[in-house]
């Protein structure tokens, strides 16, 4: 994972590098009438997440889902179902037993018997090759809230991969 970061951070500072250019001084923001120079007005060709497509995010939220609501009705053989591969090599079944059990007593103890739906949801990285994402989303309780999750398509399924 930090050689994937590490690679990550070089291919920014390389893209952000390339970007700059010194063909005008420093002190001429413009063209001498004041209006920006012609490589200004011309838009932006950073990626988007265009190259995903609705299905493939619409996937990932409805596995978010999903995997929310088996995890806060304590169901821990449909949660474990739902991890990635690398994650059931870590985690048995016994062992997410126990998590979802532990949500639930943290649900007690706090008084919060609200229900668990996933109220915000949002995707907040997508590799390009569109099987790795970060998503953050909400239930309504600021405890249960999830920023940056990973998540990691596994023959064309989106399971959760933090383990």
């Amino acid at each position: 994972m930090r050689t994937r970061v590490t690679a990550l951070l070089v291919a920014a500072v390389v893209a952000l590098t390339a970007c700059t250019s010194d063909d005008e001084p420093a002190d001429k923001p413009g063209d001498a009438d004041g209006k920006p120079s012609a490589a200004a007005r011309q838009p932006s060709a950073a990626p988007s997440r265009s190259a995903v497509s609705a299905a493939d995010t619409a996937g990932l939220e409805a596995a978010v889902r999903a995997y929310n609501a088996a995890y806060f009705a304590n169901d821990p053989d449909t949660t474990h179902g739902m991890l990635s591969a690398r994650c059931r090599k870590q985690i048995t079944p016994a062992g997410m037993a126990v998590l979802t059990e532990r949500a639930e007593q943290t649900e007690r103890a706090i008084g919060d018997h609200e229900p668990k739906v996933v109220k915000r949801f949002e995707v907040d990285e997508i590799s390009t090759s569109g099987d790795e994402a970060r998503v953050s989303y909400g239930v309504g309780t600021p405890k249960f809230d999830q920023k940056q999750e990973p998540w990691v398509r596994e023959a064309g399924v989106w399971r959760y991969d933090s383990c």
